[in-house]
This record gives structure tokens, C-alpha cells and sequence, in this order.
């Protein structure tokens, strides 16, 4: 039954359901690999927001902005001669390292981390501990080991952009997610010059950064993973479909849980490919945009971000003005979550079961810096416990030689008192 340009909407407690249906073709012969004539029933799907407090407990999501400051600091000590620095090194450089407070307090709050002793013209100076010395050893042995993988999704990164080239500062803004090493971009260390990458100048006197294209089709994340799983061969991009994992307690209504079904349906759009020929207002466009969401988070080594980072990609990969409805109308593959008076999208397929996300050694490496800074917190609270045990001390021998005063002043009196008998 085909209804044309109509309009319905129906009031579910909390969800509300408004469809528009409408026919278009999808074909382009010079850049569609098919031609495509589709009903599109595009949902809008407006529903509260329910806590999933296993998505709200992960630690390392949501450490992971406190920690980001810590391991530049870090970087900046290791890199300084003799491993160590004063504190006027860094005394006026809060804003850039993303320090609200000053920068000695801040050293201060994490002693699991770094040490503080006092240098040159008994000036507070800091190092690293040596437990957060060895994770850095490590960290360092993981990036070597990982810098073609970091590599390949820098360049995956930049190709699903709408004209395959991004600015460098938004790269950098968001190399904390690529897992990308300090100076990784800097066009004099080296490690990006090759044939693959090629810095240019863009419009507005913007320094940006593309890929050569080699002739070979990149595959998605879910492309990959459909291969493995014996669904996708290459061909056409029917039968791939988003992996759902429902949270505890959350029920779509029928009528767009009968709309999901219908959209896992259609044929897969990869990020990679063009775009233009998708009507804006069809269910293709929508599959577009969630496979470019999946693909994005998929290629950061938390699988996390936060969202306003993510809406500040809209201009350069093509994304709707809305496109951070997306990750309500799937609420099942996505979960947002307001820890931290922020809101960090998480992909729910690398947290759940059997994922086939494979966990990065970034990630490892990242935990273990985690539970490094954790251990500052037992250590301020035993130097608290043991100043206020000092002080006690103190107060008790006080009071002790002042008793004993009292005891000479009164045995004083008393003499005084007989001499005048």
C-alpha cells in the first residue's frame, strides 16, 4: 500500500513517530556501482534519553579527558634535558595543555605520576615517578610497533572526508582519538613524509593534509567484518547490516522497530564512496550518515568521542546540519553519555560481546596510565591521614610542656608564699 506525500504522527508516551513517504530513484551511472529504485520511509525518532549505567562505568571514557593533560605534561618532562623540569617551565603554559588551574597544583594533585624534589636555588622542580617512567617506555614501544596501523587510520581518516583533505588543525584536534603520537604531523619530524601523505595549502591560508590514492577501494570497518563473517564478497553492498545491541530495559515501538527492519534492509553506503547522488531527505542519506558515525568511532582507539568534537566535522565530511539526531534515532547502536557534565558518544558493538572491534594497544597502554593516576589519590589522602596524625602530635606535646609549666609555677607560688610566713 503506497501512500504519496503524506504525513502521519502518532504519540507513543515518550517516543514520537513522524514518517514522510516517498519515491525516488538512486542511480548515478558515473559514480553509483548500482542502480537502486527504493520506498524510503524516513523516521524521525525523538525519545528520551535512558541511563545504561555499564556505558556510564567505563573507566577509561571517561578518565580520558583528565588523562589527556597528564600525558602531555608527561611528554614534556621526558623530552626536557635530564628528564626533568623547573616549575617555571611550564608555570604560564596552562592553556596549553588544557589546565584550568595552575600548572604546580596540578602537578601536585597527581604524585603517582610525578615526583617533586627541589633543584637549583631550592625551586620546586618535577620528574616522573618511575613507575609512570616505565609505562612511558612502554607507550613508546607500542606507538613504534603500532605507527603503520596509526598510519592507516590517519589515511582512512582524511579519505572520508567529502574532498579527501582536511585541515591540519582539525586532524590535531582530533589526534587524541586516532591514538596519533605528539609531533606525528609536524612536516619536519618525518614520519608522514612518504607517498602517501601530502601536506598542501588550503583556502583561508589553512595548512592541510590529503592522500595519494593508489587505485585501491578502501573497505570499512563493516565491510571487513561482513568479509570475515562470509556476509560481503566484494560486490554489491546489499545484506550488510549494523550490528544492534539493545540496552536493558530499552523497547522501541512497533512501528519503528517495523522502520528498522526496513532500513537494516538496504544496501550498506561506505563512507568512502560519493554521496552526492543520495537524495538528503531518503533513508540512503541516513544509512550514509550512520555508517560514517560507525566508521569514525570504530577507527578511534577508545571508540568514544565527545560529541561537539564530532559536530565540528560536519563542514569537511559532509554531514547534515542535524546530524547529531543520529545518534538518537539509533539507540541501539550508539550511547550517549552526560558523565562529567559533557556528552561522549560511545559505539556499543566494541563494548559488547563478542565485538569484533579488536581492542587497541594504545588503549592498553592508556589504562595502565589510568590506574597509575588512581594510585595518586591513596597517596594524598595517607599524606593527609599522617598530617593530621603530626599535627596531633604536636598539639598533645604542647599541652604536655604546658602543664609542666603550669606544675613549676605553681610549686614557684607556693615557695614564694612560704618565705613571707
Amino acid at each position: 500500500m503506497f501512500f504519496h506525500n503524506s504525513y502521519f504522527t502518532t504519540h507513543f508516551g515518550n517516543l514520537f513517530f513522524c514518517s514522510k513517504i516517498s519515491i525516488f530513484s538512486l542511480f548515478d551511472h558515473q559514480k553509483s556501482p548500482f542502480r537502486y529504485t527504493q520506498i524510503s520511509n524516513y523516521v524521525n525518532v525523538y525519545m528520551k534519553w535512558k541511563k545504561d549505567p555499564f556505558f556510564d562505568s567505563i573507566l577509561h571514557i571517561h578518565k580520558s579527558a583528565e588523562l589527556k593533560p597528564i600525558i602531555q605534561l608527561k611528554n614534556f618532562i621526558v623530552n626536557y634535558p635530564n628528564g626533568c623540569i623547573p616549575i617555571s617551565a611550564v608555570s604560564k603554559r596552562g592553556l596549553e595543555f588544557d589546565i584550568s588551574i595552575r600548572v604546580a597544583r596540578f602537578l601536585r594533585q597527581y604524585p603517582s605520576v610525578f615526583e617533586e624534589f627541589r633543584g637549583e636555588h631550592n625551586l620546586p622542580w618535577f620528574r616522573l615517578t618511575p613507575e609512570a617512567a616505565e609505562i612511558d617506555r612502554e607507550e613508546k614501544r607500542v606507538l613504534e610497533e603500532c605507527k603503520e596501523d596509526l598510519k592507516d587510520r590517519l589515511q582512512r581518516f582524511v579519505l572520508m572526508s567529502k574532498d579527501k583533505v582536511l585541515p591540519l588543525k582539525i586532524i590535531k584536534g582530533m589526534a587524541w582519538y586516532l591514538g596519533l603520537p605528539e609531533r606525528f604531523l609536524d612536516e619536519s619530524k618525518g614520519d608522514l613524509l612518504d607517498e602517501s601523505f601530502r601536506f598542501v595549502d588550503m583556502e583561508d591560508g589553512l595548512k592541510g593534509l590529503t592522500v595519494e590514492s593508489n587505485g585501491e577501494k578502501v573497505l570499512s570497518t563493516m565491510q571487513r567484518n561482513a568479509m570475515k563473517n562470509g556476509v560481503y564478497f566484494g560486490g554489491t553492498l546489499e545484506g550488510i547490516e549494523f550490528p544492534l545491541f539493545p540496552s536493558k530495559g530499552l523497547r522501541l515501538r512497533r512501528k519503528i522497530e517495523s522502520w528498522l527492519n526496513e532500513f537494516q534492509k538496504l544496501p550498506y553506503v561506505s563512507p568512502y564512496e560519493d554521496f552526492w547522488h543520495l537524495d538528503p531527505d531518503s533513508d540512503f542519506a541516513e544509512k550514509r550518515v550512520v555508517g560514517m558515525l560507525h566508521e569514525l568511532l570504530s577507527l578511534f582507539v577508545e571508540h568514544s568521542a565527545e560529541r561537539k568534537k564530532l559536530l565540528c566535522l560536519k563542514k569537511y565530511f559532509g554531514l547534515p546540519q542535524k546530524v547529531h539526531k543520529a545518534f538518537e534515532r539509533h539507540p541501539h547502536m550508539f550511547y550517549l553519555s552526560f558523565k562529567n557534565k559533557t556528552c561522549t558518544a560511545i559505539l556499543k558493538e566494541a563494548y559488547c560481546g563478542n565485538s569484533s572491534i579488536e581492542k587497541h594497544p594504545v588503549l592498553v597502554v592508556r589504562k595502565k596510565y589510568i590506574r597509575l593516576v588512581k594510585e595518586s589519590d591513596r597517596i594524598l589522602k595517607n599524606r593527609r591521614i599522617n598530617s593530621r596524625f603530626i599535627k596531633h602530635e604536636k598539639l598533645e606535646k604542647g599541652s604536655d610542656i604546658d602543664a609542666d609549666s603550669d606544675d613549676r609555677t605553681d610549686i614557684q607560688a607556693q615557695e614564694v608564699s612560704k618565705s613571707f610566713r
